[in-house]
C-alpha cells in the first residue's frame, strides 16, 4: 500500500488487546452446514448406549462420556454426563467455520474440546470479533457477526461486555483520535480502518488526515459490511448478478469453472454469470468457492454421526451459494481501494506512548468481569466464577 509505513504502526495487538484463542470442537460431528442434520445427529447419539455411543462421540483427552463441565453461557443445554444425557437437540447456533463459510455449531460444552466460554459471555447482537488471519496477506484480518472457529490467529471481540458495551480498545484511544482528526471516532469506526489498512503483524497505521480517515473509512465499513453479510443483502448490478441457469442435481460431485462462458458447473446444473474475481478469490492459497464447496460435499468416514448429511443438496445452499459469489465479486473490486490508499500523517506507535494511550494497563488484556446472570455448571450446580 502505497505511503504506508507499517514498521511505525501500531499494532492490533495494542489498539483491541483483548483477545482470546479461537474455540477448538476435537471433533467434526457438532458442526455442520445445516442445522437439520445436527439435530439428526444428536438423536442418533442419544439413541445410542454403552461402547456405541462413545464410540459416536470421538472422545478425546478433553471430552469424554464422563466430562464434567457447566453450560455455556447464554445457552440452555444439559450438564449432566453425556453417558446419561437425554432430551431434545440443543437449538444450533451460527458460527464462521471458515473465510466466508457460514455453518452451524451445536451449543453443547460437553461436546467441545474448548469453547472458550469468555467469548459467549459476550456474544450477542451488538458483538463483531475480528479474527486475525496469519499467513494470509491479502486479507490479515477478518470481522464477523457470529461466533468464530477459525485457526489459528487470536479472535479479538470488538466488546469487552454485552449490549455493545466497553469497547476492547486502548484505553484513550478513541479520545486521542478524536482530538487528532477533530471529529467523533466509534468504536466500529476503529475496527473498519483495520479492515482496509491492516498489514503484516498484523500492524494498523493510524492518520491523523481528516481527509485519508474518511476515505479509509468508507473503504472499511463497506468491507465490514459484506464480511457481517447483516442489514440489506449485497447485490451485484442487474446484468451481473448469478443466477441458476440449469438446475443444480440432487448430489453434486464436481465443482467446474468455465472461465470463457463465466459459468459455475456444479455436474449438470450451471450458475452464472460468475465473474473471474468471484473464483479467483482466494484465502490462505485456497480458492473460497472450492472450499465451500467441499465442505458440503466431501465424504465422511462411513458409521460417524459426520456422514449423517442432507440426502439432496437443500436449496439453502444454493441460496448461500449465490450469495458468496455476490460478495466475493464486491470485496474483489474493492481491492484497488484498498491497494491506493494513501496514509499520510500517521499516528505512530510512538505517538501513542508519548499521549499514555501505550502501552496499555495489563487489565485491559483480560476479559472483563461480565456474569449478568447465573450459570450452571456441572449436574446443575451453580457455576462459580
Amino acid at each position: 500500500m502505497p505511503g504506508v509505513t507499517y514498521e511505525d504502526a501500531p499494532l492490533l495487538a495494542d489498539l483491541m488487546p483483548w483477545s482470546v484463542a479461537p474455540p477448538r470442537i476435537g471433533r467434526e460431528w457438532p458442526a455442520a452446514a445445516d442445522p437439520g442434520s445436527l439435530r439428526a445427529r444428536w438423536d442418533a447419539f442419544v439413541k445410542a448406549e454403552g461402547a456405541d455411543r462413545e464410540a459416536l462421540l470421538e472422545p478425546s483427552r478433553a471430552r469424554t462420556l464422563r466430562t464434567a463441565v457447566g453450560r455455556l453461557p447464554g445457552q440452555s443445554t444439559g450438564t449432566e454426563r453425556l453417558s446419561r444425557a437425554s432430551g431434545p437437540c440443543p437449538e444450533p447456533v451460527r458460527v464462521l467455520r471458515a473465510p466466508f463459510d457460514e455453518q452451524w455449531l451445536l451449543p453443547d460444552h460437553r461436546l467441545i474440546d474448548a469453547a472458550r466460554p469468555e467469548l459467549w459471555r459476550v456474544a450477542d447482537a451488538h458483538q463483531v470479533f475480528a479474527v486475525e488471519h496469519p499467513g494470509d496477506p491479502a486479507l490479515p484480518l477478518l470481522a464477523t457477526s457470529f461466533l468464530p472457529l477459525l485457526r489459528p490467529g487470536p479472535v479479538r471481540p470488538l466488546y469487552r461486555r454485552p449490549d455493545g458495551t466497553e469497547p476492547n480498545l486502548a484505553p484513550g484511544l478513541l479520545d486521542h483520535l478524536t482530538a487528532r482528526l477533530g471529529r467523533p471516532v466509534e468504536p466500529l469506526d476503529v475496527l473498519a480502518w483495520a479492515l482496509a489498512t491492516a498489514g503484516p503483524g498484523p500492524a494498523v497505521p493510524l492518520t491523523a488526515d481528516p481527509g485519508v480517515w474518511a476515505e479509509g473509512l468508507a473503504l472499511g465499513h463497506r468491507l465490514l459490511w459484506l464480511l457481517r453479510r447483516d442489514g440489506e443483502r449485497p447485490r451485484l448490478p442487474g446484468g451481473r448478478r448469478p443466477y441458476v441457469r440449469a438446475p443444480l442435481p440432487a448430489r453434486p460431485r464436481t465443482l467446474v469453472y468455465d472461465r470463457e462462458e463465466e459459468a459455475l458447473l456444479l455436474d449438470g446444473g450451471r450458475i452464472s454469470p460468475v465473474p473471474p474475481e468471484a473464483w479467483d478469490f482466494e484465502t490462505g492459497g485456497v480458492r473460497v468457492l472450492e472450499q465451500w464447496f467441499a465442505a458440503r460435499t466431501a465424504e465422511a468416514e462411513p458409521g460417524t454421526l459426520a456422514a449423517i448429511r442432507p440426502a439432496t443438496w437443500p436449496q439453502a445452499w444454493t441460496s448461500e451459494l449465490l450469495e458468496l459469489i455476490t460478495v466475493l465479486a464486491l470485496l474483489a473490486e474493492l481491492r484497488p481501494g484498498k491497494e491506493q490508499l494513501t496514509v499520510r500523517h500517521p499516528i505512530t506507535a510512538a505517538e501513542l506512548r508519548t499521549a499514555g494511550v501505550l502501552p496499555v494497563p495489563e487489565t485491559a488484556r483480560r476479559p472483563a468481569s461480565v456474569l449478568d446472570e447465573p450459570e450452571e455448571g456441572p449436574e446443575g450446580q451453580l457455576a462459580l466464577i
